[in-house]
């Protein structure tokens, strides 16, 4: 890992994308989007899956549990796979491996079934928000791949609010089958993608450079030395904050609304919906911020945000400031989500890049699955609004670990 940093104040040379960039990244934002979708789309229909199939809570709780560890074992394979064989063609087969098992999942007759088919349609989600990342990364130009990067994360954000729409209607008038038959249409975007797109530069220039030299193991390569150990370690830690805050309060925020303010669940949608949708504008706040100021900084500014408006929003007690604070609570805690895909892209090789976005993402995401527990624990006996609160702690960890890695804006993709 190179080490060497490019000054906040040095000046980064503007480029324009070129039309291959503009494609890879819509195809990584919108893969990474199928992730959201599925997400939303599989909390949606357990009370129809529990009620056709007849599943206790405990078994029909148990199918994001089994997604989830599909994703982390998934992330780990398809990243180290696309830094073998190539981001496009892999980041194909991770959609396509999501698709087939997801219409599988609508032909499902029992709980055995279910679970199969979840934890492979898992291996296919885990794989496409770090060789996503690692593709827009690559096909942009320096002086803007934090945005590029944040782009992609708002395409995750797209994916639950389309779910938003999609699944109650359908849902409702063919049943939750045909939910798991749309959700199989994404192979149609694989076969786009695989079509339209070709190999970064970058990574083609890599690939000959390794026929010429020792091929190392792209996991190793994140512990190469003590110092990119440390590194890494402090991503990890990053990853597993941004996921616990983000699984937390997406769990729990309607069930605090509905306590704080008797809001129904329809209604508590639409602030959950605002919340996502602050999300998202802070992705692209941030994403310019992290190209202009330097990544450090811009997360800094938004750890901070994140503590000040989550102690915030526990005291707010009306509607009209839940709304608002909502929307500056989605902008703080998850705006820097898509700042990891540059900032990964950076500090480690191409030879290793899609393998640290995916194992370190993946990994963390594990860990931040714990949140809802976590906070479910922590309000039997405090509240939701204390284990809301306690979130500034984490956060507040967030901006030391912060410390630990060297600010690379703008630098080349070695």
């Amino acid at each position: 890992m190179r080490q060497d940093a490019a000054p906040p104040e040095s000046p980064v040379r503007s480029e324009r994308p070129d039309s291959s960039a503009r494609k890879s990244l819509l195809a990584s934002a919108v893969g990474y989007g199928v992730d959201g979708f599925d997400n939303l789309m599989i909390g949606f229909a357990l009370v129809a899956i529990s009620g056709s199939l007849g599943l206790t809570t405990t078994q029909a709780g148990s199918l994001a549990t089994v997604t989830l560890v599909g994703a982390v074992l998934g992330g780990v394979g398809f990243g180290i796979a696309a830094d073998y064989f190539g981001r496009v063609r892999i980041l194909t087969w991770s959609i396509i491996t999501f698709a087939i098992f997801t219409g599988l999942t609508a032909i499902a007759q029992d709980y055995g079934q279910l679970v199969v088919f979840r934890f492979l349609a898992g291996l296919g989600l885990g794989g496409e928000f770090g060789v996503g990342m690692a593709l827009a990364a690559e096909a942009w130009p320096a002086a803007r791949r934090a945005q590029a990067t944040s782009w992609v994360g708002v395409g995750g954000q797209i994916g639950p609010l389309l779910g938003v729409l999609v699944a109650g209607p359908v849902l409702a008038v063919w049943g939750w089958r045909v939910l798991f038959v749309i959700g199989a249409l994404p192979a149609l975007l694989a076969f786009t993608i695989r079509r339209t797109l070709h190999e970064p530069e970058k990574f083609v220039e890599s690939q000959a450079a390794r026929r010429d030299s020792e091929r190392r193991f792209p996991l190793r390569l994140l512990v190469a030395d003590r110092r990119t150990a440390v590194v890494s370690l402090a991503v990890l830690v990053m990853c597993s904050i941004q996921t616990f805050g983000y699984y937390g309060i997406m769990t729990w925020l309607p069930t605090y609304l509905a306590q704080k303010v008797g809001f129904s669940v329809s209604k508590s949608g639409v602030w959950t919906a605002v919340t996502i949708a602050g999300m998202a504008i802070g992705m692209v706040v941030f994403g310019k911020l992290a190209d202009r100021i330097g990544r450090r900084r811009s997360f800094w500014i938004f750890q901070a945000g994140a503590i000040v408006s989550v102690l915030v929003y526990v005291q707010l007690s009306t509607p009209t400031p839940l709304l608002l604070g909502g929307a500056v609570l989605g902008v703080f805690v998850n705006g820097m989500l898509g700042g990891y895909g540059a900032l990964m892209a950076e500090l480690y090789p191409t030879a290793a890049r899609a393998t640290a976005q995916n194992v370190l993402f993946n990994l963390g995401r594990a860990i931040g699955g714990l949140a809802p527990i976590i906070f479910a624990l922590i309000a039997q006996n405090h509240g939701l609004g204390t284990a809301i609160a306690m979130l500034a702690i984490l956060y507040a960890l967030d901006m030391v670990v912060v410390l630990l890695i060297p600010e690379r804006r703008g630098a080349e993709l070695t």
